[in-house]
């Protein structure tokens, strides 16, 4: 583990008091800013650095409320438990978890009414959505839009996953997913927990289902749909399938985040179920170049780095490339439940980790 320093995360207050920055489920960094955003609210945060070259904190944070870019399924205070971010080209993509929840018992339940909340599993459409925002500039910082002209053509934000099947629709019928989808994914159901995007191609990362030990990633091409530009369709493979199955050898764990280096994906990997850890970040060599489903073992994988992890804290949850130094690449790691030390007056610190050389 090379943990080389600690980048300072400030927040606003209204951030502070919904408690965004202790839940922390994703991040990118892209130039002069970092996007971040929490598990808990339906927003992405951008955050400007002191020096791009060289960040040591980031703040005047502004909030981007997903309602008042796209169409959203549910209420639009209703939390979409984003968990992962991805920039690519002209775009800022979002994806929700699609996760089910069981509910939690608290110290002060008791018997039948404590088995009573343990049996309630709940959804929330929110959560069920693949987001594309497209970005310009704005007073010198990138700045998502509802609308943007590139290259002559008018993009629009697009969704998927409103007015029309969404990814739990598609998996209905998948032999290896389709009876992990009643299961919360705290209980190692379907819980999307990561995004990479690469030209037109779209990967999603499952923290869960993990199956004997092998973790999927699921792989998309999301197309505007012609009669609707607010409104993302999902291409088919050969087979005719609307996404493309990969599995890793994580030595059990699921993925928590994805994130693109050259031609491979770094991989954040920790527990499917409410654990603790371990946590590690692992290369898929060659990732975006693949053009059959991969069963990713062997010379496809290295385990770069080893992440820390508490009890009941320091949940790795982000990972964004903050450089591409030939000494080694840099990730900004951003925790759930972080550590108490972690937390300050105005946010919470990130950790900077420098990855072995290519």
């Amino acid at each position: 583990m090379t943990i080389e320093r600690t980048v300072r995360l400030s927040f606003g207050s209204a951030s502070r008091e919904a408690e965004t920055h202790t839940n922390l489920s994703a991040v990118r960094s892209d130039g002069p800013v970092l996007w971040v955003a929490g598990d808990e609210t339906a927003t992405i945060e951008r955050l400007v650095a002191d020096d791009p070259q060289h960040p040591t904190r980031y703040g005047e944070e502004t909030t981007f409320r997903l309602a008042e870019l796209v169409d959203l399924p549910g209420d639009a205070a209703e939390e979409a438990d984003i968990e992962g971010l991805a920039r690519d080209g002209h775009f800022l993509w979002a994806v929700g978890s699609h996760s089910l929840r069981r509910r939690r018992i608290k110290d002060k339940h008791d018997g039948e009414k404590a088995l009573r909340r343990l049996a309630r599993v709940t959804g929330q459409v929110n959560r069920q959505v693949l987001v594309r925002l497209p970005v310009t500039e704005v007073d010198g910082l990138p700045t998502p839009v509802r609308e943007l002209t590139v290259d002559g053509v008018p993009q629009r934000a697009a969704v998927f996953g409103t007015h029309g099947p969404d990814l739990r629709d598609l998996l209905a019928d998948d032999a290896h997913l389709a009876p992990f989808l009643p299961i919360p994914g705290k209980d190692n159901g379907l819980d999307v927990e990561g995004i990479a995007v690469a030209g037109e191609r779209v990967y999603l990362g499952l923290r869960g289902p993990v199956l004997r030990g092998w973790a999927v990633v699921l792989e998309l091409r999301p197309a505007v749909d012609p009669a609707d530009p607010g409104r993302l369709v999902l291409g088919t493979f050969d087979d005719g399938r609307p996404y493309r199955k990969h599995v890793l050898d994580l030595a059990g764990l699921g993925v928590r985040d994805l994130c693109p280096h050259g031609e491979d994906l770094l991989v954040l990997a920790g527990p499917t179920m409410d654990l603790d850890g371990p946590v590690h970040v692992f290369r898929w060599h060659d990732a975006l170049g693949a053009d059959t489903p991969q069963v990713v073992r062997g010379d496809l994988l290295t385990r770069e780095v080893d992440l820390p992890f508490g009890l009941g804290t320091d949940h790795a949850e982000g990972i964004g490339l903050l450089d591409d130094d030939p000494a080694g690449p840099r990730l900004l790691v951003v925790y759930d439940s972080p550590a108490p030390q972690r937390l300050h007056e105005h946010g919470v610190d990130a950790d900077v980790v420098r990855l072995p050389a290519r």
